[in-house]
């Protein structure tokens, strides 16, 4: 039997493989392999749980190996792996070596994938990145796992690995050579089947509903509401800005009841980064519900893009697939809103630390709720600006034009009317009763529909080439365009978030070509820009 473990670095990490060998001499356990100090503390841990379970400890010489030998280890995750290994080389226990050799199907020559953290009473403790593990040891060959209780559910979300869950040493020792005790991990999947607490509208899966963060509690911010529904549906980034008490945020912290839940192929990478990051729910194994991620601003460049020793992920990398929500935005510091830049267009980011790199991935959707100026009355009506000119101006600076020209929509909300001056989009809009969220959804589901059938993707991913094949216009949607980017001087990357947008509004009319009216709409909430009209 071949025990491995697995050592966390970054997103992928690393399998690490235990041996054991005894030997004659002064009784000593001796740990070589570049183990930090949560490892080399094990020997104690691990003594006592052994002895504490009913077994002899071994009165050699204990020599522990983990290679590859030039690659850190760290953490408590190989106190597990580290007993079973000195107990199944131990020459002392006889007994239990002659009462397992009788059982049939025996996991000896088969190699085994063990993690978990040791209580000296022998009892096991969870530790992070089990999925992580699980999934690299079964794309390696290896069928076989031991984790403790509060890790097996996530380890079963693996295919193809056979799973114990262990509350303590002894069983999990008994374990290794009974393969009768294992069960299988979910092999094949139902996509079609309805999880508990999701429900499925026009074919797309979302969770239900939350009284509590319906949008029919919304008031006089049809123009907002309506731009979340476009964003929710395409995948779109996002910028409100309007005087302190508005509801910005309120609008923004139910965006996540308009998203879809995530595919089975779109969780795994969530999970995985939740399970490095050891913040994965015992409850929900695998994360179908898209995250959404709030940091405060005095968030650190590190903090939001991950860093320390080991790459932990950041909080764009907590967001993949899911929301970034930067509530006062402009209150961030402006190094951490420019990192932001990079990432929103690769999805990705790449941690470089002590001649070692990883790439976690990075598909964020970018919320930003922010005032128009530090004293937030900027542009108001009914109430006066304390705020110099310079000092607009310098507030907007923080977010510079390359960062707002990756922002597809940008909303200006009022404090009192709640309408927006946004044109032809506003009329009579506080006259308009707020839609709920499940009447928000049927158009999002309709449009993700349409856009998972023609190219398996949000528009907002959509390459220039993907923009050429599916976003044609008609002539004189065509016509507006070019005539209103020359007006207001659209970058080409502004051209193309109208198109993308455009095409988002039309999948949600399930309009096979992008009309007039879909692209005045893509034109308007694209020519706000920072706290003047454009």
């Amino acid at each position: 039997m071949q025990i491995f473990s697995f050592s966390p670095f970054g997103y992928e990490g690393s399998l690490v493989t235990v041996e054991v060998d005894l030997r004659r001499g002064i009784p000593a356990v001796d740990i070589v392999g570049l183990a930090d100090g949560a490892v080399k503390e094990s020997r104690e841990r691990m003594r006592s749980a052994i002895r504490n379970s009913g077994y002899e400890f071994p009165m050699e010489r204990v020599l522990i190996s983990l290679s590859p030998a030039d690659l850190r280890k760290e953490g408590a995750g190989f106190d597990l792996a580290v007993a079973l290994g000195v107990l199944s080389a131990s020459e002392n226990l006889k007994g239990k070596s002659k009462e397992i050799s009788g059982l049939e199907n025996s996991l000896i020559d088969e190699d085994i994938l063990v993690m978990g953290e040791l209580e000296l009473s022998g009892h096991l403790r969870p530790v992070r990145g089990v999925h992580a593990a699980v999934s690299t040891a079964a794309s390696c060959g290896i069928r076989f796992c031991v984790v403790p209780r509060e890790n097996a559910a996530e380890a079963r979300e693996v295919s193809g690995m056979k799973v114990f869950a262990a509350e303590n040493l002894e069983e999990a020792f008994e374990a290794v050579h009974n393969a009768d005790v294992f069960t299988s991990g979910l092999d094949c999947r139902n996509e079609d089947e309805i999880p508990v607490g999701f429900e499925l509208i026009d074919g797309v899966l979302f969770s239900k509903a939350n009284d509590g963060l319906d949008f029919s509690m919304v008031k006089n911010q049809t123009v907002l509401v309506r731009a979340l529904q476009i964003a929710a549906c395409g995948g779109h980034n996002v910028l409100a800005f309007g005087p302190p008490g508005c509801g910005k945020t309120m609008c923004m912290q139910r965006f996540g009841e308009l998203i879809p839940a995530l595919t089975v192929e779109e969780a795994y990478p969530v999970t995985r980064i939740y399970s490095l990051a050891g913040i994965l729910n015992g409850k929900n194994p695998l994360m179908r519900i898209p995250p959404f991620r709030m940091p405060h601003q005095t968030a650190s460049i590190e903090g939001m893009c991950g860093g320390g020793i080991n790459c932990r992920p950041g909080e764009i990398s907590l967001s993949h697939n899911g929301v970034l929500f930067l509530d006062e935005a402009a209150e961030f510091r402006s190094s951490v809103l420019q990192m932001l830049r990079v990432p929103l267009e690769s999805r990705s980011i790449t941690l470089c630390r002590a001649g070692r790199s990883t790439t976690y991935p990075a598909g964020f959707q970018l919320l930003m709720a922010t005032n128009p100026c530090p004293c937030g009355n900027y542009g108001s009506e009914s109430r006066i600006c304390l705020c110099s000119a310079r000092a607009v101006e310098m507030y907007w600076k923080k977010f510079s034009g390359p960062l707002l020209d990756r922002i597809d929509i940008r909303v200006k909300v009022e404090g009192n009317s709640g309408n927006n001056r946004t044109g032809e989009m506003n009329e009579k809009s506080a006259d308009i009763l707020p839609l709920s969220t499940k009447e928000l959804r049927k158009k999002i589901a309709c449009g993700i529909k349409i856009q998972r059938s023609r190219q398996g993707f949000k528009n907002a991913m959509m390459k220039p080439d993907d923009i050429l094949k599916f976003c044609s216009l008609s002539k004189d949607a065509d016509g507006y365009l070019k005539k209103e980017s020359e007006v207001l001087e659209f970058s080409p990357r502004a051209i193309a978030s109208c198109l993308k947008v455009a095409r988002t509004i039309a999948d949600m009319e399930e309009s096979d070509d992008i009309k007039l009216v879909h692209i005045k709409e893509a034109v308007v909430l694209r020519k706000c820009e920072g706290g003047f009209e454009m």
